[in-house]
């Protein structure tokens, strides 16, 4: 089966919508029926884009639409381990209030967090710093 041309076109907006952060419009297709959890040939998903490109508003957003907030791209990436690694506070937090895992992927939030010496980040993940 070949792929359909319109439908890679209009996904790619959709992705292109998470990554500058277009909020309402990506609530308007989401309520429309687009899958909360589309991802591309990675495994990231809408929220992951919008998380790894600092937009906390789409986040909440998307995690509100019922997006998994801790769901791993195909490399075992998390959005929050990517939120750490871009050093995104806004992000983390609303990721952490939908419910994501520091501990989960790889590396995890919680080990990107060490990895960089983001104390206040470990602080957030319930763990002391530095351990």
């Amino acid at each position: 089966m070949q792929p359909d041309p319109e439908l890679e076109e209009f996904a790619t907006r959709l992705f292109d919508l998470a990554r500058t952060g277009e909020t309402d419009q990506l609530r308007a297709y989401v309520e429309a029926g687009v899958p909360a959890n589309l991802s591309n040939d990675k495994g990231d998903t809408l929220l992951m884009l919008a998380a790894y490109h600092g937009h906390a508003e789409t986040v909440r957003v998307l995690a509100e639409l019922g997006a998994d907030a801790g769901r791993a791209n195909d490399r075992g990436q998390t959005p929050l381990a990517g939120a750490v690694f871009k050093k995104e506070p806004e992000v983390i937090r609303a990721l952490l209030d939908a419910g994501a895992d520091p501990d989960a992927g790889a590396p995890s939030a919680t080990d990107t967090a060490r990895m960089f010496g983001y104390e206040e980040f470990l602080r957030w993940f319930g763990g002391p710093a530095g351990s």
